[in-house]
């Protein structure tokens, strides 16, 4: 997938190099031990906006920081957020105008960025516990899919939720549920187990975002809360620009998956 020997043994700073330099691939399993997150950023006048979309919606955005006007980096980042990831979305009146690996061209300097948890930082947990990840035994990305349930809406924002799925063994579904539910900050635990059609999916080999992924006898489809929830608001929402990560291509951060696992 991405012609790197060994994704998870590079350091968030390696990994956001790579990126840098043209490498455009999704992050599943890239820096193992490090959160990776989901990146919005809207003019400032929208910020609030989305800042209650997130309080109102915490599984899909669960936020964990947010950056001041015109700012490129934090505390969780030593870089910058317009190139340190393999892939962006541009948005421009809820209408995709552009995906490219270099968001500079679009920034302006009242630009509020959003780091939002992302499902990858707990997939490590799942790995050593000897849970599947499907789409990193593929090496593609992962399926999400928008959903028929529909989000708190927040001033001008509203959308459905988006979520992501990995198929898990049914004797190990407890443990999946288990695993993640330590890691509220990125998405937790499971949003639904089972049925796709519950959630207004028809067809699982039909993602809106990502790839599809295999799903084999006696193993259950389980979803979880996904970051691109926002990205599905802003397509229905329709505002002037925002600027976001493409599914699956995330922002590999300089924080440890272990500071957002609980006990």
């Amino acid at each position: 997938m991405t012609g790197v020997k060994d994704p998870a043994g590079l350091s968030p700073a390696a990994a956001r190099q790579l990126f840098r330099e043209g490498l455009v691939t999704p992050t599943a399993g890239f820096a193992s031990g490090y959160a990776q997150a989901n990146l919005v950023a809207v003019p400032r006048e929208l910020a609030y906006d989305l800042l209650l979309f997130a309080q109102r919606n915490p599984k899909p955005c669960p936020v964990l920081d947010v950056l001041d006007a015109g700012e490129v980096s934090g505390p969780i980042l030593d870089g910058d957020v317009r190139t340190d990831l393999p892939a962006y979305r541009v948005f421009v009146d809820g209408e995709l105008v552009e995906e490219t690996p270099d968001a500079r061209s679009w920034w302006r300097p009242d630009l509020v960025t959003f780091l939002i948890g992302c499902s990858f930082t707990f997939e490590t947990a799942l790995v050593l516990d000897g849970v599947p990840v499907r789409h990193l035994e593929q090496g593609v990305n992962v399926p999400m899919y928008r959903t028929s349930r529909r989000c708190r809406s927040a001033g001008a924002l509203a959308g459905p939720l988006v979520v992501s799925m990995r198929p898990v063994p049914a004797d190990r579904v407890a443990d999946a549920v288990r695993i993640t539910a330590r890691y509220p900050a990125v998405h937790g635990a499971p949003v639904h187990v089972g049925d796709p059609g519950a959630l207004g999916i028809a067809d699982l080999g039909r993602p809106d975002y990502g790839d599809p992924v295999e799903v084999r006898p006696g193993e259950v489809p389980v979803f979880w809360a996904c970051g691109v929830t926002p990205q599905a608001a802003i397509a229905e929402s329709r505002p002037a620009l925002a600027i976001t990560h493409a599914p699956g291509h995330m922002l590999v951060t300089d924080a440890r998956d272990a500071a957002y696992q609980q006990p």
